[in-house]
């Protein structure tokens, strides 16, 4: 495990239960020197403090809206010489940190970023990303296993996504921050410009991997159907005033609000929303568009040293196994595999049933990775329709394809 010290920051509003879950994957990390900070709501500190690790945690009460001025809070009050963010709705896999904190030992690397996983646990939502010079991402093609650091050319940027970054405390405080402007929505994308423009460097990191659960809040249902586009039109009015030429903010307005409608006729078109709640969203999208074009932008102040020492997470060093299993026997083995976790193991439940079902994965409750799906199915989503095999040559397979992440070894 690595010594740079870490402070692992998460941002909770709303959603108790997926802090708690959380807060769980975070208890896997393996990883030597890290601390929890949590900036959260009532309700979410209230489930901080439920976790038999409570007392470890450094917890930061927090209940307005604003995840650039949350997120500020829990820099102030970081100790580590690296600062990682990942939302209450995520989990890491165990290696994460030990993934994204090395490129730290290259001097000239001030920011990393890791992949995302959706909500099926396999698909990815992001992978690595670019900025335009008008903040709009675009895919790149890096190494799939080592880290790759860039220096994007001038008026561009290398995207973090803000569920899977780290930088440098040092360097955020340098750059002022995330800017309480965005409230919510390009909050990173504004701090990866800033960052660019001072000519620091990004590592992406694929083997960084953090699960994104994409949980309901007040902006958007859990199956990411948008609830209210106020605070997106804001973000992208402050974002433009602080990076967009003023000739050409109209001509990306237009672009950007087109898109926005395509999107919402697209969600109309399979039955998840309405014409009136088009028409009611565009409004809103509209008016947080006029309303950011007055929002007074600026990180401000920020206190330069920690609010509190380092305070160690009590890392475990952690086996990991995977335990073979199939739907008759699926209960008992989990029972078996949350017992094990309970022991101090990073436990994988493989369900196999005799069908060609694609697979999901789970960070479930209990703590352990489950998997499920079928033994002629697809895990990977380049894999064919169906792939004849037999049970213990598919429990190799999917062992090999997260051994990395997770710490698996042998056969």
């Amino acid at each position: 495990m690595s010594h740079m010290p870490v402070s692992v920051v998460v941002v909770s509003r709303g959603r108790p239960d997926a802090l708690k879950r959380c807060l769980l994957g975070l208890s896997q990390l393996q990883y030597d020197a890290f601390e929890v900070v949590v900036v959260a709501d009532p309700a979410g500190i209230a489930a901080a403090d439920e976790m038999p690790f409570a007392e470890h945690l450094k917890l930061q009460p927090f209940d307005e809206p604003n995840i650039s001025a949350a997120r500020n809070l829990g820099l102030g009050q970081a100790a580590g010489e690296v600062v990682a963010f990942i939302d209450d709705d995520a989990v890491p896999e165990p290696q994460w940190l030990r993934y994204l904190i090395a490129p730290a030992e290259q001097s000239e690397v001030a920011a990393m970023g890791g992949p995302v996983r959706g909500r099926n646990g396999i698909s990815f939502q992001w992978r690595a990303r670019s900025l335009d010079a008008f903040g709009e991402a675009h895919d790149l093609k890096i190494d799939t296993e080592r880290a790759t650091v860039l220096t994007p050319p001038k008026g561009h940027a290398v995207k973090t996504e803000g569920t899977n970054m780290a930088f440098r405390r040092s360097v955020l405080l340098e750059v002022g921050g995330f800017d309480p402007a965005f409230h919510y929505f390009l909050d990173e994308t504004d701090l990866n410009m800033r960052l660019a423009r001072a000519g620091h460097r990004t590592a992406l990191v694929p083997l960084a991997e953090v699960h994104h659960g994409s949980a309901e809040n007040a902006l958007r249902r859990r199956d990411r159907v948008p609830r209210d586009l106020f605070d997106i039109g804001a973000s992208w009015a402050v974002f433009q005033r602080k990076h967009v030429g003023e000739a050409q903010r109209v001509r990306q307005w237009n672009f950007l609000r087109g898109s926005e409608r395509r999107r919402l006729l697209r969600h109309m078109v399979r039955g998840a929303l309405e014409p009136r709640d088009l028409r009611r969203l565009m409004k809103r999208l509209d008016a947080g568009y006029a309303e950011g074009q007055e929002r007074p932008n600026g990180q401000g102040a920020l206190a330069q040293h920690p609010a509190a020492p380092f305070r160690p997470f009590p890392a475990q060093r952690r086996s990991a196994e995977m335990i073979l299993s199939r739907p008759l026997r699926l209960a008992a083995d989990r029972e078996e595999a949350a017992r094990r976790v309970k022991e101090g193991q990073i436990i994988t439940l493989l369900s196999l049933s005799p069908t060609a079902l694609y697979h999901r994965v789970e960070f479930t409750a209990a703590g352990v990775w489950e998997q499920r799906g079928g033994l002629f199915g697809r895990s990977d989503r380049t894999m064919p329709l169906f792939s004849l095999t037999t049970r213990t040559r598919r429990m190799k397979r999917e062992k090999a394809r997260i051994a990395l992440q997770r710490g698996l070894t042998g056969d």
